[in-house]
């Protein structure tokens, strides 16, 4: 009960607070849905389109262009204009439909569509790869309606019943089985972005979150808690619960927002909520161990997103710890946030469940013992050294 009486007074402290609220609540929801928009962009490509043929050919291989999936068009006046857009990355490849492209349909002539897109750039190649395709399709169905005009009808009406006939006519099934694998790495996009998101703010925010203790230490509350008398762990406690529920808050508009607004599947439902209750409670066991280490709430404010930043850093919150070597691999794993991201990569690349990442949430368990235990002994030497 005290420690509940202590949790309430230390949440109407963070509600009156509206710059921790900021911090804590609005700068990782805004953040969040920066990220994802992002990383949704990279699965379209921006095309460039220069049609020198002004023909109803053309417009028709520049409509194909446009309803393909994964291309936005945007037309372009030049080719010299074309060329500077791609240069400067403004789009990630170009296209120039040629000239007489319409009356080399009807001459049953080879038309070359021009590609640009630089051999350096990954982006663009893969672009150009996907414009190419889209291409070849427009060229199959004209090369079939100049095969179909040699043995009778006009050229427009053999084009129009072969594109009919194309998706009528069944395609040759390929399907394929994954026998076994084991990926190192979460998927990419927003499905790697959201979970290392999550683990990232709830550390960082609960870090942070420390400046709070700090001058709740230095208006001497807790000694007055003391004098109840009230046991440091029971303090240790009741300040825990405040900060597990904002966790806990942050995690869920993550999980919202992922799963509503980016289609994000967070694996298993029970594996996935075993993983962020013990994620928030090593967030506010680490926002305990900041709170009692750190002097003064502007340190703690200074000093603990970096100590958050290089922690992610480490664990594989800003890259995935399969690129890095060994040793980095085996340093990080000293930080929770490698041991949490293991845990994502189960659940959502390897369609782990509660009993895959069990070892990983063991090692949580430890971490966040340990955490409240390093908080309690530190808030009671404290309290014992005033006291004498």
């Amino acid at each position: 009960m005290r420690a509940l009486a202590i949790a309430r007074a230390s949440g109407r402290r963070v509600l009156r607070d509206r710059v921790a609220l900021f911090f804590l609540i609005i700068l990782p929801i805004v953040v969040i849905v920066v990220v994802g928009a992002v990383a949704q962009g990279f699965n379209t490509f921006r095309v460039g389109v220069v049609d020198l043929d002004g023909t109803q050919a053309s417009r028709q291989l520049v409509a194909e262009l446009s309803h393909a999936s994964g291309l936005a068009v945007i037309a372009y006046p030049s080719v010299g204009s074309l060329e500077k857009a791609v240069a400067r990355s403004e789009i990630n490849t170009g296209v120039v439909i040629p000239r007489g492209l319409s009356t080399d349909e009807l001459s049953a002539r080879a038309v070359t569509v021009g590609v640009i897109a630089e051999q350096a750039n990954s982006t663009q190649q893969a672009a150009g790869t996907r414009v190419t395709s889209v291409v070849e399709e427009f060229g199959a169905r004209v090369e079939a309606a100049q095969f179909a005009t040699r043995y009778g009808g006009s050229f427009v009406q053999n084009l129009s019943r072969a594109s009919s006939l194309e998706s009528s006519t069944p395609r040759v099934g390929l399907s394929s089985q994954v026998v076994h694998t084991s990926q190192g790495s979460l998927p990419p996009g927003y499905e790697y972005s959201a979970p290392t998101e999550l683990v990232l703010f709830v550390f960082l925010m609960a870090i942070a979150g420390g400046a709070t203790i700090v001058e709740t230490r230095r208006l001497g509350m807790f000694e007055r808690m003391s004098a109840a008398p009230v046991r440091p762990r029971t303090i240790i406690a009741g300040e825990s619960i405040t900060y597990v529920v904002i966790a806990a808050v942050q995690s869920l508009v993550i999980v919202a927002i992922g799963s509503v607004v980016f289609g994000v599947s967070w694996g298993n439902p029970l594996a996935a909520a075993a993983l962020l209750i013990l994620w928030c409670l090593v967030g506010a066991g680490a926002g305990m161990v900041a709170g009692t280490f750190f002097r003064t709430p502007e340190q703690a404010s200074a000093m603990g997103p970096i100590v958050g930043i290089v922690f992610a850093m480490l664990g594989g919150c800003m890259w995935p710890l399969s690129i890095v070597s060994t040793t980095m691999r085996e340093i990080g794993h000293a930080t929770p946030q490698a041991w949490a991201v293991d845990a994502w990569t189960n659940l959502l690349s390897n369609h782990g469940d509660l009993v895959t990442i069990s070892h990983e949430l063991g090692i949580l368990v430890l971490f966040a013992l340990g955490f409240f235990g390093l908080a309690t002994f530190r808030l009671k030497r404290m309290l014992s050294s005033r006291g004498a």
